[in-house]
């Protein structure tokens, strides 16, 4: 039999069954930290360095051989441990799990906070990805594994480079040994300095003053939850649609140019939690609208740039997607000029209400190897009447998707 035996925070966590087992194992296994913890031990030990491929092999010959084993985990070896590992290598009727502290369980107990709603995540051999930011972004508490490469300053330093700047911070160095040292960081302070292997870092969210809560996003907003020129909005049912043609994913990159109000941005932030969101627009009372719309619904992954197109999207990066709601008899060199930046498979989506922008637009993609489709929307709304409703129709809008082949 093969039993994997967490640890805890150290020796002092294993119980009397633990150690009969370690003792009347014939094979020992672990890191070198966790296997320096037995100097008694007389039986064979197998340190666990960068073999991890090998060892479900050399554990079966081991077991065939009729030896027991014991394998020395890290807190609870089900939990980002070696516990699952092994078990879906070797069989799991052939292994037994004895679980312990684990390391997320002692930091809150040590900052004595709840952690039944924490976030967990491990950088441990891991790299951080855009797509990682939306979980920064969504929960107030998290807990998170790093490694040499993925540090506390490093980890925190992306944060703050995407405005993630809102948490409280407490790195934790060494939990359970005599050295272990717990620091603090206040929200927006930077972290920039090495801490001692292992760490775990914890996340929690500053509470927000009620009075200064953000407002949620959903899509198809009313046009009244923004600040906007008059009319000079995406309607709610055409932002929908455009949103769906655009099948946004958390950690893609979007341009809004001719963002207008930005509503589409906004809405857009539903989706792309851990990637960016670019509302480019030209005349100053719209950008004032965005900035305002950004803050009320608390958008944090939007950029908001004034100039003119097709210029001003030479700085940003490369688009995943790209949603164009205005260009006028500008708009066939807008989209040559952004659909030769888009990422190969990247949409676009373009909105217009007239005739000749619509056939240009599909011209321009077409020529470009754009595969395209084209719905046109009309919606018509209900108005009040002395005895009843009435249905008042709105402009038809074209709806043009291209996706770069």
């Amino acid at each position: 039999m093969l039993s994997v035996i967490g640890l805890g925070l150290s020796r002092n966590d294993l119980t009397h069954t633990h150690l009969a087992l370690i003792q009347t194992a014939d094979v020992l296994s672990g890191g070198a930290r966790h296997l320096a913890l037995f100097p008694l031990f007389s039986g064979e030990k197998i340190e666990i360095k960068k073999n991890l491929d090998t060892l479900p092999g050399l554990f079966l010959d081991k077991l065939a051989q009729g030896k027991n084993i014991v394998v020395l985990a890290s807190g609870d070896p089900l939990f980002f441990g070696i516990g699952a590992y092994l078990a879906d290598r070797i069989g799991k009727d052939r292994i037994q799990i004895y679980p312990n502290i684990s390391a997320v369980a002692a930091a809150f107990a040590r900052i004595k906070e709840s952690w039944q709603d924490v976030r967990v995540m491990s950088f441990h051999g891991r790299p951080f990805e855009n797509r990682h930011l939306g979980d920064f972004r969504t929960h107030d508490k998290l807990a998170v594994f790093t490694d040499p490469v993925q540090t506390p300053a490093r980890i925190c330093r992306t944060l703050g480079e995407n405005q993630i700047t809102d948490f409280q911070i407490c790195v934790l160095e060494r939990l359970g040994s005599r050295d272990e040292t717990l620091t603090w960081f206040d929200p927006g302070q930077p972290v920039e300095r090495d801490f001692s292997e292992p760490n775990l870092v914890v996340f929690l969210r500053e509470k927000n003053d009620p009075a200064q809560s953000v407002v949620p996003v959903f899509p198809g907003m009313p046009d009244d939850r923004f600040h906007h020129e008059q009319g000079l909005i995406t309607k709610p049912e055409i932002r929908v649609i455009s949103l769906s043609k655009l099948r946004l994913q958390p950690d893609h990159i979007l341009w809004d140019l001719g963002a207008g109000s930005g509503s589409v941005s906004i809405e857009a932030s539903y989706y792309i939690t851990g990637g960016m969101i670019y509302a480019v627009e030209k005349k100053d009372t719209r950008i004032q609208d965005i900035h305002r719309n950004r803050n009320t619904f608390g958008v944090k992954n939007l950029t908001v740039c004034q100039g003119h197109l097709p210029g001003e999207m030479e700085t940003l990066p490369d688009p995943d997607r790209i949603f164009i709601g205005g260009g006028g008899k500008d708009l066939p060199s807008i989209i040559r000029a952004a659909g030769a930046r888009i990422k190969e498979n990247g949409i676009m989506v373009i909105n217009t209400v007239l005739i000749s922008n619509m056939t240009a637009s599909l011209d321009m993609l077409s020529s470009m190897g754009f595969d395209t489709r084209i719905i046109q929307v009309q919606v018509n709304t209900g108005h009040g009447m002395p005895w009843g409703q009435m249905l008042k129709s709105r402009n038809p809008v074209f709806i043009i998707q291209g996706i770069k082949q």
